[in-house]
């Protein structure tokens, strides 16, 4: 499982974890999580997190009626985005790459003790700890019934 879960695909998932599936069914993929953590700050969404850290990811599961893949995050050094090894190349070099997929406006926020690049469009984050890229976040919009949203 581990090789299959490399490919990062903006709006659609990571590899065969696909966003809107539920708890069950990623279960079902990468078996228990190492760590699981309950966010419960919105009265009308809750969040679960899967952590799989020996694979690098965390997943994220949204919904009030059905909870599903909400967004995933991935520190593994063998993740592919557009062909290409994101962790392999620089901030610029990423910001063309995302351009030439069609992912032309981008924002970089400084915060404390890391940079965040962040596409809006395909509602994608890279983390930085000042040049070295350290995490990779990307999800989709859920509604309160486990459903996918048009962005």
């Amino acid at each position: 499982m581990k090789n299959e879960l490399t490919v990062i695909e903006p709006m659609k998932g990571y590899g065969p974890l696909i966003f809107g599936q539920t708890i069950n069914d990623v279960v079902g993929l990468l078996g228990e999580a190492e760590e699981i953590d309950e966010i419960d700050e919105d009265d009308m969404m809750n969040t679960v997190i899967l952590h799989y850290w020996d694979l690098g990811i965390s997943v994220f599961f949204e919904g009030i009626e059905k909870s599903v893949v909400s967004c995933i995050e991935t520190d593994n050094m063998d993740s592919l985005l557009f062909g290409k090894k994101v962790f392999e190349i620089d901030k610029n070099q990423l910001i063309a790459l995302m351009k030439e997929n069609g992912f032309n406006e981008y924002e970089l926020e400084m915060e404390e003790g890391e940079n965040r690049l962040s596409f809006e469009e395909g509602l994608i984050d890279f983390f930085y700890a000042g040049e070295e890229l350290i995490a990779v976040s990307w999800g989709v919009l859920i509604n309160e019934n486990g459903e996918i949203e048009d962005f």
